[in-house]
């Protein structure tokens, strides 16, 4: 009966949804992909802003249900009753009563499930697809036949584009680069690639003083050469989403010159390997917003090279919704946690095979993130970088939250609204 209830109420929004598109016609921009999407996202909405009326997805709504809150500019109601009525009294405004409508819809898309997409793209029609990277074994790939099937779901936005619409690729992703070729959109891709419209270079630490303050790169497009800094988080991943923004500015013919002031604002989504001070003049990588192969791969690059550190401690949790990949991939990165890492700590069941083979590593096991926030605090030193990282529901920003050396800093962290702090 609750699932019932659940596509009642989701076919519901889907229509009103629709019938808002339909009445004030704003252009969409769909960002698709299995890594990097709500970075991405941001970046992209903040350049757009200078020439439209910009409204974009909320943190990660990106679900049948997060695109139509998007869609009416409301809040998700979680399981209040007036909330929801607050959402269908919006919708209906939106329908009914004339309203100064955006211009321009960014909106976040993903899929947990076969056909989520498809689903998606019955409510709204984009005019302009990004699409991130689409890693070899992506994210709920264990509701899907295979991960080929993951990755034609999440590319599929750019199938409903018209003929010379804009399609925003990553250049240096081959499986992005296959399907493109049975699209008839205009390809602008970003990357490392030689052939990117956008191309990256000198990507690296951005350090003052001798302290590390985020990640800096030379970006070359349209004939311009630009350093662009971003402050506040780690990792190769951090630089993408600037690159894909540069690259909609020249879909949008937004000069180089305004998407580069503009993107100045820019600031990296929380629990997306953001710095922050952690207990015992120690620095924390928090990582804790998912986890997923790709993406764990991504941050243990990031702290094997991470400068100044005099020990370097993996905080791993469980990546869920491999399926029949969870043995294999946590192994994999179990591997590069070892080679990246002077101290391995394994939380929940199944990351318990990140420490399943013999490692140069020092090694702890917790069986959740409670424990683990209650144990780890005393064991941090001086100069220590601490990554933590872990799938959504293993809750790692609590031991994030249990390392701060500033409790007020508990607001830069994901997950600290009412309703997630409210649940066990």
């Amino acid at each position: 009966m609750k699932n019932f209830a659940k596509m009642i109420v989701a076919g519901l929004l889907a229509v009103m949804a629709r019938g808002v598109v339909r009445r004030y016609q704003p252009r969409i921009m769909m960002v698709t992909g299995s890594v990097g999407k709500t970075s991405t996202k941001d970046a992209v909405a903040t350049v757009l802003a200078v020439q439209f009326l910009v409204r974009k997805s909320e943190k990660s709504f990106n679900s049948e249900f997060g695109v139509p809150f998007t869609i009416f500019g409301a809040k998700d109601p979680s399981g209040n009753f007036f909330a929801w009525l607050g959402v269908f009294k919006k919708a209906l405004s939106l329908l009914i009563l004339p309203n100064h409508y955006p211009n321009m819809l960014v909106l976040e898309v993903g899929a947990d499930k076969p056909r989520d997409i498809e689903r998606i793209l019955r409510i709204a029609t984009p005019n302009a697809v990004i699409v991130t990277r689409l890693p070899e074994i992506p994210v709920h790939v264990e509701a899907y036949t295979s991960p080929a099937a993951v990755r034609e779901e999440e590319f599929s936005p750019a199938y409903a584009l018209a003929p010379g619409a804009p399609l925003i690729l990553y250049a240096d992703d081959p499986y992005a680069l296959d399907a493109s070729v049975r699209s008839s959109a205009h390809v602008i891709s970003y990357g490392m690639a030689n052939t990117s419209t956008v191309r990256i270079s000198d990507t690296g630490f951005y350090e003052e003083a001798g302290k590390v303050l985020g990640m800096q790169m030379q970006v070359l497009a349209g004939g311009k050469e630009k350093s662009i800094s971003v402050k506040g988080a780690v990792g190769l991943p951090q630089l993408l989403p600037i690159a894909a923004a540069i690259a909609t500015a020249i879909a949008f013919d937004i000069s180089p010159a305004d998407a580069f002031k503009a993107l100045e604002s820019y600031e990296p989504p929380p629990g997306r390997c953001r710095l922050l001070a952690g207990i015992h003049n120690s620095t924390i990588v928090d990582d804790s917003y998912n986890s997923s192969p790709a993406a764990a791969e991504e941050a243990l690059a990031t702290l094997k090279v991470f400068p100044h550190a005099k020990r370097r401690i993996a905080i791993l949790g469980d990546m869920l919704e491999l399926g029949r990949y969870s043995t294999m991939e946590h192994e994999r990165v179990g591997a590069l946690a070892a080679g990246s890492a002077d101290v391995i700590v394994a939380v929940g069941v199944r990351a318990r095979a990140f420490i399943s083979v013999p490692k140069n590593a020092e090694i702890l096991s917790f069986d959740n993130s409670a424990a683990a926030a209650a144990a780890l605090p005393v064991l941090i030193k001086e100069g220590d970088v601490v990554l933590v990282k872990g799938s959504q529901s293993i809750r790692t920003e609590r031991i994030v939250e249990a390392l701060l050396a500033n409790p007020s800093d508990v607001a830069y962290l994901a997950r600290q609204g009412a309703e997630w702090r409210r649940r066990a």
